[in-house]
């Protein structure tokens, strides 16, 4: 599937910049697949406002695809009812994207599955490629490229990640099937690189931008780069995000982002400040950055649990528990800003999501 196949609503959306939150993985306490509470968890971002879901991505445990648990299409099928659902609701189209790791044939098969299951889009880990080339990356996302529209994806190597220059993002925008890219290395230089390089591309009014950057969300969604090429200014913006933060506290997102896009924010710098590093306060809680992200995704969790949306902290690794302090510093800025969460919209609705 060409990008231009895509529908105009979902097209529209993703230029303007939407909230796309990165769904978790809802498990009982054997560590099976809770279906209800999986539900629940996609009605919860789809009611508050979010304009996509990606489904099996990094928040939803890699450990999604191995042979024992063998979950990935299970769970693009279920995230895949609910966008039907809301969409007969609503008459309202939400952007549909889905994971996809490994090297190029397991890539490919996964990229297959979710256009089989009306996904828009995959979003690429190269996180396979840690010593390969330019070139044989590329030539990787071309391949899958030619199956479905990619987001690319720059992921930060704390969490598996790999550096990739300015070289690499300017050819990767030049592949005419890329509509977007999550910028998620948490480095302001490597950011840097992706905008240009998409500047330098000729596609830069093809490609929206989205944060990934979980520890700088508001200065992202505010700046304007203006990148120079042969003599040119091509300005660019980061429109929207593609965030595991925002898999909670998800109807403050949503109103953030229309407020930037409404521009709210503008001539109030000391207010941006002020806000921008609570954010961060709250996701060096939620990820763990004190322990280089050990409990990143737990941290999610006992968020989602505290507000009755999953019913533990399981994960498909029994290993993957809340570091030492966690714990308190999740309650440290819950009580520091209050303003941030959404619990009271979670609880007015809950049970119509678990219904």
């Amino acid at each position: 599937m060409k990008h231009s196949q895509l529908p105009q609503e979902i097209i529209n959306k993703i230029k303007r910049g939407v909230v796309i939150p990165a769904l978790p993985l809802a498990l009982d306490k054997n560590r099976k697949l809770d279906p209800q509470k999986q539900r629940a968890l996609m009605r919860y971002y789809l009611s508050a406002g979010a304009g996509g879901v990606a489904v099996a991505v990094h928040t939803t445990q890699f450990e999604i695809r191995g042979p024992k648990v063998n979950l990935y299409e299970n769970l693009l099928e279920i995230a895949g009812e609910e966008f039907d659902t809301f969409n007969r609701t609503t008459q309202q189209q939400v952007v549909r994207i889905a994971g996809v790791i490994g090297k190029t044939i397991q890539a490919s098969k996964e990229a297959k599955l979710a256009l089989k299951n009306r996904y828009h889009a995959v979003l690429l880990s190269l996180a396979a490629f840690s010593d390969a080339s330019n070139n044989e990356i590329i030539e990787h996302c071309k391949a899958v490229a030619e199956i479905i529209p990619l987001v690319g994806f720059y992921l930060q190597p704390a969490v598996g990640g790999r550096k990739l220059d300015v070289d690499f993002w300017r050819e990767f925008a030049q592949i005419e099937n890329v509509i977007a890219i999550k910028i998620a290395p948490f480095n302001r230089y490597q950011t840097l690189d992706v905008v240009r390089g998409v500047a330098e591309s000729g596609r830069a009014e093809d490609i929206a931008l989205y944060t990934g950057n979980d520890d700088n969300i508001l200065v992202d969604l505010l700046s304007e780069y203006f990148i120079q090429v042969n003599n040119k200014i091509i300005k660019k913006k980061i429109v929207g995000g593609i965030l595991g933060h925002w898999a909670v506290w998800t109807k403050t997102a949503v109103k953030l982002l229309e407020e930037i896009q409404n521009g709210k924010f503008e001539n109030n710098i000391q207010k941006i400040l002020t806000l921008g590093i609570q954010i961060t306060d709250s996701n060096a809680a939620f990820f763990d950055a004190a322990n280089n992200f050990a409990g990143c995704i737990v941290g999610l969790h006992e968020v989602l649990r505290r507000q009755g949306l999953l019913d533990g902290l399981w994960t498909l690794n029994k290993n993957e528990v809340l570091s030492p302090g966690q714990l308190e510093e999740i309650n440290r800025v819950y009580k520091a800003y209050p303003h941030l969460n959404d619990d009271t919209f979670v609880k007015e609705n809950l049970s119509k999501w678990l219904s």
